[in-house]
Parts: C-alpha cells; structure tokens; sequence
C-alpha cells in the first residue's frame, strides 16, 4: 500500500485472497502477527499468516507485500513454505487482541476491542498497528447505546501487554462469519486452548456443531469438556449422530453417560445405537438421518426434501422408499431413487413407481473394505444399511468411508502441513 493510502482495519483482511505477481491465487489471509512494543509505541506488524492451498499455515512478511487492495493482497510471489509458528514475543491480531477489555488513558474507563488498523509508515517498508476501534461498556450501571464506540490513538489505550482473563469473542466470531465449517476447524486449531474456548462459547449449537465435526479429536474433546453440560448435551443433539457417536466414544464412560441423560431421548436413542456397532463396520459408519418416504410420496415431495439447505450432497443424491414408520429403523425397505431420476419425471410421479430395487443394501456387520468395494463398484456416493427384518438402519455415505480410510492423524496433519517450524 502506498504511503498516504487510507488505513485498513484487519476485519476486512480475514479471508481475503494473497496472488502472486502473475495473477495466480498462493492463499487466503487467516491473520496477522505483530509484535508489542515498550513506552505505548504502536506495535509493528510483523506478516500474515496465510493459509496456501493444502491447509497449511505459513508467514508471510509483510516485506514481500507489495499491495493491499480492492480486498485482496498481491506479494512478491516469494514464499516460505514451512508451517508458521508463533514465538513468545509475537501477538495474532485477530486470534488475540480482538474482544479485549483495555482502558482509556485519559479516564481508566474499560472498553472492549472490536478493530485495530494498520498503516504504512511513510518511505519505509515498515507496518504499524495504529488505531483501535473500541465500544464504550457501562456506565453509571447502565448500557450505553449500541452505537457508542469510537477509534482511538493505539496509545491511548491501556492493557495489551496483560494476560485477558474472560475475553469475549463477538468480534473474532464475526469476523470468521463467512468461513465455511472447515475452514473455521481449521482457524480454531490455531488459536491458544484459551481463546478456542471462548470463541466456542460464542458459537451457536449449530455453527459448534458443524465444526466440531471438522476438528481433530483431541480439540473436540477438549472443548466439549469446556462447555457447560446442558451446552454439550445441545451441541451433540446438533451433530450428525455418526459423528457425535464418534465423539462421545472418546469421553471416560461417567461422562459419556452423564451427556446421553441430559440428551433429548430420541437424540440419545439414534446415538447409543450407532455406539453399539463395530467402530469400522456399515452399522458404526452410517448417519441415521438419511431421506426417508414412504412410497406414496410424489417426485415433488422427494425434491423438496432433497432442496434442504443442512443436507451434505452425499445424502442428498438420493432418497430411500421406505414402509411407515419413517424414521430409522423404519418399515420394510422398497428401494433408492436417484436424484437425477427425480429430474427426469413429472412432479405428480409416485415415487414408488420409478424406486431401484436392484441396488443390493450393506448389512450392518459390513466391513469398511467392503463398503468401499460397494460404493466403487456401484457409482454411489451413499449406500443404504438394512436390517435382516428388512427395516432401513441409516446409510453409509462416501465422507465417512474416507474419514476412515485416511490415516488416523489426517485432521492434524492437514491443519499443521508439516513439522518444520518458520525460520527467519
């Protein structure tokens, strides 16, 4: 950025894209390092941490930054890239100064901290955290108005270089607003075991749902254990059976118990049946939750239920033809029909009438190399697991087959993107 161009708040540099020179996308902006300085000196910005295309975090100084711009970032295209990691002396703007409660010099009044911007220092290459964006608390026992906030001098505020006990998280959550739940995983890993905490006490049951299923088991646990237990019960009635099945194998039996109580019973049901299978298995493998209809329903009925925006693509590419009851374990099983069948015929059309019952189901006792031979040889992205009552149990779908397939340590490998530490 030129010297003399307008500031930039660091909100608006979560997720931006990082190009070369030629054009050509390196990553995608996850933070930014910088490091605190004596005598209320604005700290300088060190670089981004950028996460390149295979997950994997690097530093990028910001003395290859040649632009900051039109919500994109342009670099010399020189790059280390070997996995950043933080040193004692450095700061993540975004993972650790947001949502802080410091203090105004000139009258000790706490404020919280929504924004920090950065500027160019004139005829240098140098970057500095200028100015705070701040929210005014309570005063007289009483909430100001909402809008109360205003920027101030980085020296004028009071209490970065302290330990944040309590820190909030709006701030941060709504700056990872528009990650999808992976990527969300994967700046939750990140972050200090303090602050992932509270960034999943800000998260709603859904949101921490679907990123607990994306995180590694170790974060998975530890956050749940940091959740209050009626919250834990909730975010794993939120998840797909499967994977809370997975996670609460994980926990020592008294707590896994305890959680299954507090969980609603149909909720606690599906999952302690899910627990009962072999881990490896079609039965330990499946989602309870697939489209079911009874063979009455119409082509019309099946879209509007595959058009439901919480359904995975896998569980979406087909419906199952099913005998009442409905939920799993239903009635005797009659069939699958695709979803490009669905597309093919008149919205009146029975859906019993154009079911495939050619398709042989997975028992529930199927092993996992034969789920993948079925799913292989079969085109599916899903299968359906049957009873020998012939009842619907769930079906197994290609995710959770590579889940398994993939090495025990895929998550952290993928987050991490090597061992080698940032040089200098």
């Amino acid at each position: 950025m030129a010297a003399g161009a307008p500031r930039i708040f660091v909100s608006h540099l979560a997720g931006v894209p990082v190009f070369d020179p030629t054009g050509d996308q390196v990553g995608r902006v996850r933070d930014l390092v910088a490091m605190l300085r004596v005598g209320g000196r604005p700290p300088r910005l060190l670089g981004l941490v950028v996460e390149v295309l295979s997950r994997r975090r690097i530093f990028l100084p910001m003395t290859r930054v040649t632009g900051i711009e039109s919500g994109q970032v342009i670099t010399t295209g020189v790059l280390n890239v070997r996995r950043f990691e933080q040193r004692p002396t450095e700061r993540l703007v975004l993972g650790e100064l947001l949502d802080r409660r410091v203090r105004l010099v000139e009258d000790g009044e706490e404020v919280t901290v929504l924004d920090v911007s950065v500027s160019q220092l004139p005829a240098r290459r140098d970057w500095e955290i200028d100015k705070v964006f701040v929210r005014r608390g309570r005063k007289g026992g009483k909430l100001r108005r909402r809008g109360d906030a205003l920027t101030v001098e980085w020296s004028a505020v009071s209490g970065f270089s302290l330990e944040e006990e309590g820190q909030g998280a709006e701030s941060l959550v709504a700056t990872f607003e528009r990650l999808r739940p992976v990527d969300l995983a994967n700046a939750l890993h990140h972050l200090t075991p303090k602050r992932r905490a509270e960034v999943a006490v800000a998260l709603d049951d859904d949101r921490l749902a679907d990123v607990l299923e994306e995180l590694p088991e170790d974060d998975q646990v530890e956050i749940l254990g940091k959740l209050k237990e009626e919250r834990a019960a909730d975010v794993l009635e939120a998840m797909d059976p499967d994977d809370a099945a997975d996670l609460l194998s994980e926990l020592p039996e008294p707590d896994k118990e305890r959680l299954l109580t507090l969980m609603r019973p149909d909720d606690a049901a599906d999952v302690r049946r899910l627990m009962s299978y072999e881990e490896r298995t079609a039965g330990g493998l499946m989602t309870t939750d697939p489209i079911v209809l009874r063979p009455d329903a119409t082509v019309a009925d099946a879209l509007a239920r595959v058009r439901q925006q919480d359904l995975s693509p896998a569980l979406a590419a087909q419906v199952y033809v099913c005998r009442p009851p409905d939920e799993t374990p239903t009635g005797r099983y009659l069939g699958t029909v695709h979803f490009q069948r669905l597309l093919r015929d008149p919205p009146y059309t029975l859906v019993s009438s154009i079911v495939d019952s050619d398709l042989p189901p997975l028992a529930p006792d199927t092993p996992l190399p034969a789920i993948t031979s079925h799913l292989a040889a079969y085109n599916m992205v899903s299968a359906p697991v049957v009873d020998d009552s012939g009842a619907l149990l769930g079906a197994v779908t290609v995710d959770d087959v590579l889940d398994h397939l993939l090495p025990d340590d895929w998550r952290e490998t993928g987050f991490h993107g090597g061992e080698a530490a940032r040089g200098t």
